[in-house]
């Protein structure tokens, strides 16, 4: 493949190429190399050869047993879906895409202060080959690491929180998308003061989104609604950011929460999950409201789409850390995000002095 793409032979690139891949996944693996002009150390990663002759295949199958199912079942619509993979599998599959979102990324956040991320530098990449600077830590669920080297879960609770709120919530932040388990790794690092003594790593940066602006404040405004238990306003944003009606409402409230409509009333942050609440969504589902999901999830924007699942993906990263705080603390990392964009937008509202009385009263008015 390297030949193939590059018009030349492995051997001019890399000194030394580990042969057996220190990870696979779908569409890729990651070989251990060492760059032949400087003897730096690298990760390789090369897609799977078959997938330039399988994935439109793939595609249209998909395609196709969607339309099918909707012919016969037409409550059950996941033309949409389909529409979504043809939008984000060929962009996963272009690896020069995923160097330059890396790159994108590692530069945004170069210029925000006291923040633990670590992207890998990208060397150079191909549709198909992607080289970058090889750092490696241990998986996010990894309690026994942390306890072994004194990292607290809290931290890398809120570290994280902080990272995925300022991609949402950040002025023309880029958003990673798949932050599961397998694309974020933690190592111990002593350089930096207790409790904050580890940096994360994030990987696999092959899918991403931007966020519309008005979309994001609309988000914001939502999610404080959402924190300070306020149903009028939470309903009033809903339709906002994705045109949910009152009667979708309390559905795409769990949705967004992850959480039972009935704690989402009474405020998401004073409690953690448990398995009885757990349980009772699993029946809700099995109970007809599958079919209310898959609508909803049709309509809403397909960028939104992508929120919510980044949005699950750090719920499931944050639950798995087992803090001692539970969720109290990265709803306090959420709100000061969104009163930050929110109050922003406040400020670009203003016009003339802000000590002039109108501006002032605004300002207040925002902050509080």
């Amino acid at each position: 493949m390297v030949l193939k793409d590059t018009g030349q032979p492995l051997e001019d690139f890399f000194s030394k190429f580990e042969p057996l891949p220190i990870g696979a996944a779908s569409l890729a693996q990651v070989h251990l190399a060492t760059i032949k002009e400087t003897g730096q150390k690298v990760a390789v990663k090369v897609q799977h050869p078959a997938l330039d002759e399988w994935a439109p295949l793939d595609l249209a199958l998909t395609r196709f047993t969607f339309s099918t199912l909707k012919r016969f079942f037409p409550e059950y619509d996941l033309t949409w879906l389909a529409e979504e993979m043809e939008i984000s599998l060929p962009q996963e599959l272009n690896f020069e895409l995923e160097g330059k979102n890396a790159m994108r990324a590692r530069e945004y956040f170069s210029h925000v202060k006291n923040t633990p991320l670590i992207i890998p530098e990208v060397m150079w990449a191909k549709r198909r080959i992607l080289v970058m600077e090889y750092v490696t830590g241990k998986r996010p669920d990894d309690l026994e690491y942390f306890d072994k080297n004194g990292i607290d879960r809290d931290e890398v609770s809120a570290a994280l929180a902080r990272i995925f709120n300022e991609m949402i919530f950040g002025t023309n932040a880029p958003l990673h998308c798949d932050p599961h388990g397998g694309n974020i790794a933690i190592r111990v690092n002593n350089a930096r003061k207790h409790p904050h003594n580890f940096d994360v790593i994030l990987y696999d940066h092959g899918l991403y989104r931007d966020i519309p602006l008005n979309l994001r404040r609309s988000y914001a405004k939502l999610w404080l609604a959402v924190i300070d238990a306020n149903e009028p306003n939470m309903r009033k944003y809903a339709y906002d950011v994705a045109g949910i009606t009152d009667a979708q409402f309390p559905l795409f409230a769990s949705a967004i929460t992850g959480r039972d409509y009935r704690v989402v009333e009474k405020g998401v942050g004073n409690v953690p999950r448990s398995e009885q609440e757990k349980e009772a969504i699993g029946d809700a589902l099995g109970d007809g409201m599958l079919q209310e999901l898959v609508q909803l999830l049709g309509q809403v924007p397909r960028v939104m789409l992508l929120i919510l699942k980044t949005n699950d993906l750090t719920r499931s990263l944050d639950e798995n850390l087992h803090t001692r705080q539970g969720p109290v603390r990265t709803f306090l990392i959420l709100a000061r995000y969104a009163s930050r964009t929110v109050f922003d937008e406040q400020l670009e509202s203003l016009s003339g002095s802000y000590l002039w009385p109108r501006n002032l009263l605004t300002l207040l008015a925002a902050w509080s």
